[in-house]
């Protein structure tokens, strides 16, 4: 079983509270069988994978895989196409470049429904939706990307891995994948 969810901002990719005020995934009525595949920072929303299926954890996490995930960062200011060029080069983390992504900014910008909590609003600082999509999985990453080129992520939210598509599950929902979408991430 693959099931598909729609992470809270707030909730954590696991099902023991650690202490803080986050969430934990045992607050959402999963089946006792299944597991997260990957993480999301309890800061970031959307598509989190879970399974009781252990093959997945190889097919998406495995670092020789190289597997999409498109993520929509809100940041600060509209990033240039320079900017843009340069999280699609690569971007120096940890004394190691990131592997080639796309990036874009979003025309038109989506209409994504308010977060709780509330992202942080600055009037003197417009903000824009982009999208990147990368092909590793390295801690805070994107939000350590969009900052290194001089427009910080105050709200980011993944939409896909591989072909499946977080759609318009509702957050803090979930739902057993199809098998349609099952063959999109065998393809991976």
């Amino acid at each position: 079983m693959i099931l598909a969810f729609h992470k809270p901002c707030g909730v954590l990719s696991q099902f023991t509270p650690d202490g803080s005020p986050n969430r934990s995934l045992g607050e959402f009525g999963f089946p006792s069988s299944v597991y997260p595949i990957g993480r999301l920072d309890a800061d970031s929303e959307g598509l989190l994978l879970l399974s009781d299926e252990p093959q997945w954890n190889v097919r998406l996490l495995a670092p020789g895989r190289h597997v999409t995930k498109t993520y929509w960062a809100l940041v600060e200011r509209s990033p240039s196409r320079e900017a843009l060029a340069r999280l699609e080069a690569g971007i120096p983390l940890d004394g190691k470049l990131t592997l080639p992504a796309q990036a874009r900014t979003l025309h038109p910008q989506p209409t994504v429904p308010p977060r709780d909590p509330p992202v942080r609003i600055r009037k003197t600082v417009s903000d824009f939706w982009i999208e990147l999509q990368i092909h590793e999985g390295r801690n805070r990453q994107v939000r350590r990307m969009t900052a290194a080129v001089g427009h910080p992520t105050i709200r980011l939210l993944r939409v896909a891995i591989g072909g499946l598509g977080l759609g318009d599950l509702a957050s803090g929902c979930w739902r057993e994948v199809t098998a349609d979408e099952r063959l999109k991430l065998e393809g991976v």
